[in-house]
């Protein structure tokens, strides 16, 4: 195979990669690194036969997985100490909550910056906390500062000064120019307490969150990931409740896509694809052999059309004409 469905295939079905030579090998472990999916890949194929080399491979990126996840479910913790004392609700989001909640999507999953939401009213209590305990503003710069708080879903990025680890706070889960308005009260309102006194979204609002985050927002990439993601969550939880929910956030389209692509890439769904899914699949599996980004007008396609979701034309006018006359 000479794009993503070398990897797609080998986590849906992990006795396939028996198949594989040396090239093969070589591509699926090179995709896998570049969609940061190489600790999920290592979990599902523990206990295959393999080559020693991708063997090695592979237990090096389960250890530094492990060590990835100490360092996601301890930042956590250092956010809950910093906020505690505000009494606001705190709910981890993406592959912090797949971890602090023992998810099956947090099988394996890395983690970048740690992701929370909370009550947009008590933003002004969490940024004063946060800063107070050695978060500072990793740009400063005043336009940008004023664009996300006027405009955004979440604060401008923090990173700790000694941990140099970042955090995005957010209030709601799209842009407040995007179309779709999601219910962030009810968000917050139907979200789960963990027992370190954290809270996750439930089960459905995080897959619509997945799939409201890859549809309606982004530019798809990292998208087998968050698809990956998707499958594991419908795998654990079912669609239960799903439909209403989707229909609640305004994002039932976005949702339903995500459900018919995870099913074609990963299996289970049993969705049958429509009208420009394929076009979708066709961005989501440009990789080649190297792990190199492929089919460059596609992509280039799919980066104008989340510029456009994000804002109005004039809008978005607006903003590529500021930033780009900024030296």
């Amino acid at each position: 195979m000479s794009d993503g469905r070398l990897l797609a295939g080998a986590l849906r079905d992990p006795a396939s990669v028996a198949a594989l030579d040396g090239d093969g090998w070589t591509a699926l472990l090179a995709m896998a690194r570049a969609e940061q999916l190489i600790g999920t890949l290592a979990k599902r194929l523990s206990g295959q036969p393999m080559p020693q080399a991708a063997a090695r491979v592979l237990a090096d990126a389960a250890a530094s997985i492990a060590q990835n996840r100490r360092q996601a479910l301890w930042e956590a913790e250092m956010a809950r100490r910093a906020l505690a004392a505000t009494g606001v609700p705190v709910v981890l989001l993406k592959g912090t909550a797949f971890l602090a909640g023992g998810l099956r999507a947090g099988e394996g999953r890395s983690c970048g910056d740690l992701d929370i939401l909370v009550p947009r009213d008590a933003l002004p209590q969490v940024e004063e906390a946060l800063l107070a305990a050695g978060w500072s503003w990793l740009k400063p710069d005043p336009y940008d500062d004023a664009y996300y708080r006027r405009w955004m879903h979440e604060l401008p990025p923090l990173i700790h000064r000694e941990r140099d680890r970042m955090i995005d706070v957010h209030h709601t889960i799209l842009p407040l120019t995007a179309r779709p308005s999601p219910d962030a009260e009810g968000l917050l309102a139907d979200s789960v307490a963990l027992p370190d006194g954290l809270r996750m979204l439930s089960p459905a609002d995080m897959l619509v969150h997945a799939a409201a985050h890859l549809f309606a927002d982004g530019d798809l990439a990292g998208g087998l990931r968050n698809l990956w993601d998707v499958h594991c969550l419908v795998h654990q939880f079912g669609t239960d409740g799903l439909a209403e929910r989707a229909c609640r956030h305004g994002l039932q389209r976005e949702v339903d896509r995500a459900l018919r692509l995870a099913g074609a890439l990963y299996g289970g769904e049993g969705r049958s694809l429509r009208g420009a899914d394929r076009l979708y699949l066709r961005r989501l599996l440009a990789r080649d052999g190297w792990g190199r980004e492929t089919r460059p007008l596609t992509r280039l396609g799919f980066y104008v059309r989340s510029h456009w979701l994000r804002m109005p034309p004039l809008m978005l006018a607006r903003h590529l004409w500021t930033k780009w006359r900024r030296p």
